[in-house]
């Protein structure tokens, strides 16, 4: 088979890396890719959301599948494009459909669904510019902290958890009246908070049957203790100790079960991967948020525990045939440990030269925010490379992923030394 990869960070690289083993690929391409994902397969210059550009590799590549990493062209729907398309129809993507995609691209649509479809998720209401003066209404009855979401895709920084009355009612306005977030705030949802550890589930699904992968942890403070500013990810471990057989069992019957369901009773088609952000309250599963596509740093450390044929389930998820395929995942733990730019999550340091790579021993660097100048690998997004170690354990995983984290170097190297930390 003949396979695309749409995309350009660390999880992009995680499914290169995979895809590359399976003797089902004969030729991978990666667009845009970056620095790192040349050693699997082949960088094309694509913008992720140029689909007549992507229509036109496809054909002339005689590419056999599309897997679709970030949401930016689901929710724009590239897997429409393609089923409209004559030439392209019979082509598969592995990625939902626009209205499926809306899982991520609206929380107004996200909680709606969960409440329709009696998945467990914090109580909340949403409200528009035109209803400002009840959202401070109900501000004033709900409980603190209280958390305002803006509803459409914000890059990850459309979520905020206010402590004080005074503070929430002067963010919404800020995101109802002048746009904090662009459009992506013309409708913010305000929401109960919830306490408690969280973790990121996966799903594949063909629309009928689905598969869970393996469960995992990620950390979003840029600082040390789990402070500072939220990130889009500083690292990940999975398996995670306290999503037990019991735990997942809630998990699949309170939540899995009825969103797959919800999704076929309402005629919305979905191949492709659900990420189910959850928070553990007092041992029940609660959902925070749905992803229609896989986590950030997380892929990076559930790819390595898939044994089995990565391109045979996705294989399935295309024809609709999940359920006769065979997902083996390994005891072994998985941890990546992110190093990112100096200065991020804010205005951050670009096109600085990496050295180090060669030294690293026990883990596998998958690049994220990378390109190439001339003979030097250098700096070009916030989080630039995921180092992700298997082991037995979890704490020899750790110390091994942060030993060659720091064996890597650039003006402005940041990452945390504490990853995992609060589950040993």
């Amino acid at each position: 088979m003949n396979i695309l990869i749409l995309g350009s960070g660390g999880r992009e690289s995680a499914f290169a890396w995979k895809i590359a083993q399976s003797p089902k690929c004969e030729n991978l391409f990666i667009a845009p890719g970056n620095a790192g994902t040349g050693q699997y397969g082949t960088n094309v210059n694509l913008k992720v959301t140029d689909f007549a550009g992507i229509k036109a590799f496809v054909l002339s590549n005689a590419i056999d599948m599309v897997l679709v990493g970030p949401e930016e062209p689901l929710v724009k729907g590239i897997h429409d494009f393609f089923l409209k398309d004559e030439q392209l129809k019979g082509i598969p993507v592995i990625g939902p459909q626009e209205q499926a995609a809306q899982l991520e691209g609206s929380k107004d649509f996200s909680k709606d669904f969960m409440q329709r479809n009696n998945v467990p998720t914090a109580a909340s209401k949403t409200f528009t510019k035109d209803t400002l003066q009840e959202g401070f209404e109900y501000l004033e009855t709900a409980g603190l902290p209280i958390v305002l979401k803006a509803d459409g895709l914000a890059a990850g920084k459309g979520v905020l958890i206010c402590t004080t009355l005074e503070e929430a009612k002067q963010e919404l306005a800020e995101m109802l009246t002048e746009a904090k977030f662009g459009d992506a705030s013309s409708k913010v949802v305000i929401e109960q908070f919830l306490t408690g550890i969280e973790l990121s589930v996966f799903v594949m699904t063909d629309g009928n049957s689905y598969k869970i992968l393996p469960e995992a942890k990620d950390y979003k403070r840029i600082g040390e203790g789990d402070t500072g500013l939220n990130t889009g990810g500083m690292g990940s471990v999975s398996p995670v100790p306290f999503a037990d057989a019991a735990f997942m069992e809630k998990v699949e019957q309170k939540v899995i079960i009825p969103t797959i369901e919800g999704l076929k009773n309402e005629g919305i088609p979905y191949k492709g991967f659900i990420f189910i952000g959850l928070m553990n309250t007092n041992g029940e599963p609660w959902v925070i948020e749905y992803n229609c596509r896989m986590g950030d740093p997380e892929t990076e450390s559930v790819m390595p525990r898939i044994e089995s044929d990565f391109v045979d389930l996705l294989q399935g998820v295309a024809e609709g045939n999940l359920h006769e395929k065979e997902l083996v995942i390994s005891n072994k733990v998985a941890t990546t440990v992110v190093c990112v730019a100096g200065g991020y999550p804010g205005e951050y340091l670009k096109n600085k030269v990496i050295s180090g790579i060669e030294n690293v021993r026990g883990s596998h660097v998958f690049h994220a925010g990378t390109s190439t100048s001339g003979e030097d690998v250098i700096t070009t997004g916030g989080r630039v490379l995921a180092i992700t170690t298997l082991q037995d354990n979890m704490f020899n995983a750790l110390q091994q992923a942060t030993a060659d984290a720091a064996r890597i170097y650039y003006d402005g190297v940041y990452f945390r030394r504490d990853i995992g930390f609060d589950l040993l």
